[in-house]
């Protein structure tokens, strides 16, 4: 009888399992040790749990990189107080096209920033949070409105943050604290998820403390939205891939407009500037702004005008603080008197004045006419130069309460960013030394509309050759 032979099964080699690959996880160590040996500066309002994008971290542009939001602009299920007591304990319900747009580039936003309520304000005092104060001197203000992201950037709390721009708001603080600050044209940036202030001032601007940084962030935020109808639908250069292209060459400095009221050392530092720019093959001419000491008075009778129309929403009833009592107009007027501070309801006073019937015309309308003198002034210039230098405050940073109590002085300190607001134009402010109290001295360069390369790379140029000593 023939046996039969079972053969084994041979059995196939276990193959191990490939490890999935890690998540990469951004690590905050230096952003918690920063944030917390500087919290006196009060520059943090909100330090929730990160926020990122985990297939991005290492793909996107900002590539891990930390960032903080100007506690005006909605982050989804964050906080979005605009430093008032009328938002208490209201969070955003969705995000802003820029913070979508930072998480899609590899951004990790960690905090939002303090600043004046409602972006109101030059100084950062003006808050429901109690005054930012100045990186390198808590005695000082970093300036505003967006003193907190100005402060953050500058202690290295965050490696970029952003702000709000309407009549100065990045420019002035980045010029007090040292770092770099642009406000870019009216609509390359999209305003959606903005708390308006005055919304045809308006603009999200981006702070670092090197050009390279503003180009990477500019180039990450910017760009038409179709849910902002004032987005501009013009293509996006890869700013931080040309820095080092061809410098402009014909500067303006408008030297009638500088006559009065500024620093001298601050008037020193756009001589040397001038100097240096003259060395190295620019032609350097004085030009003229002849509308632009109309500024101040037609920058606030709009603004105004605007935030008295914006801010009616705040009433008590859809959002925010509401003091329901026993009729409507009460809960109006207690929700507003107390949930607004005094400079919101200064300016929501003045606004509503020159809105009101009888004066519309003696003032919005002048306001609104004497803007465009303003833009066809700038306009005209950018006909004959590529750049137009000037500097981004008249003063170096002010001692806190030194103006608190006087307005007029505080909206004085705006005079030499106004009146490119009033245009539209994109502006940056570049650190170009100290004073000898060691403050920080900022100057503002300036292009025609949906320039901001040309800034860029001539303020690339003067950070890597000129002296700041």
């Amino acid at each position: 009888m023939k046996q039969s032979i079972q053969l084994k099964k041979r059995r196939s080699p276990i193959t191990p399992p490939v490890p999935e690959p890690a998540t990469p996880i951004p690590d905050l160590t230096s952003f918690n040790d920063t944030a917390d040996l500087f919290k006196d500066r009060n520059a943090i309002v909100h330090q929730g749990s990160a926020l990122y994008l985990e297939d991005r971290l290492e793909c996107g542009l900002l590539n891990g990189a930390t960032v903080a939001i100007k506690d005006n602009i909605a982050i989804k299920g964050w906080p979005l107080s605009c430093a008032s007591h009328v938002l208490d304990n209201f969070h955003s319900p969705y995000h802003s096209t820029v913070v979508s747009r930072i998480l899609n580039e590899g951004g990790v936003i960690v905090a939002k920033t303090n600043h004046d309520e409602f972006a109101m304000g030059s100084s950062s005092e003006h808050s429901v949070f109690g005054a930012a104060k100045h990186p390198f001197d808590p005695e000082r203000v970093p300036g505003g409105s967006s003193g907190g992201s100005a402060t953050s950037v500058a202690l290295g709390i965050t490696e970029f943050a952003l702000g709000s721009d309407t009549g100065g708001s990045v420019r002035q603080p980045a010029a007090f604290c040292g770092v770099y600050g642009l406000k870019p044209t009216y609509g390359r940036v999209s305003r959606y998820g903005l708390v308006a202030f005055a919304s045809s001032f308006d603009q999200i601007g981006p702070f670092a403390r090197n050009t390279a940084g503003i180009a990477k962030c500019l180039q990450v935020i910017a760009g038409h939205d179709p849910r902002d109808t004032t987005s501009a639908e013009k293509p996006i250069p890869k700013y931080s891939e040309r820095l080092d292209g061809k410098l402009p060459k014909r500067i303006g400095v408008p030297w009638s407009f500088l006559k009065e009221g500024v620093d001298p050392e601050i008037i020193e530092k756009v001589k040397q500037l001038e100097s240096f720019l003259r060395d190295n093959g620019c032609q350097v001419e004085e030009i003229q702004l002849p509308h632009a000491k109309y500024s101040i008075a037609s920058y606030y009778v709009l603004t105004n005008a605007e935030a008295s129309s914006n801010l009616a929403r705040y009433d008590g009833v859809r959002y925010g603080l509401s003091n329901r009592c026993d009729n409507l107009q009460s809960m109006y007027n207690d929700s507003r008197s107390d949930g607004f501070g005094d400079e919101v309801k200064r300016r929501i006073m003045l606004g509503t004045y020159v809105l009101s019937s009888g004066y519309y015309d003696a003032y919005f309308r002048k306001g609104q006419q004497v803007r465009r003198l303003i833009r066809d002034d700038f306009i005209d210039v950018f006909n004959d130069v590529d750049i137009i230098l000037l500097p981004t405050s008249p003063t170096p940073a002010f001692r806190l309460g030194e103006h608190i109590d006087d307005p007029i002085s505080m909206y004085l300190s705006d005079i030499f960013t106004t009146p490119i607001s009033l245009a539209g134009v994109p502006a940056m402010s570049i650190p170009v030394g100290q004073t000898s109290a060691d403050l920080p001295i900022g100057l503002q360069l300036v292009a025609n509309f949906f320039q901001e390369e040309t800034i860029l790379r001539l303020s690339h140029f003067i950070e890597q050759n000129f002296s700041t000593d």
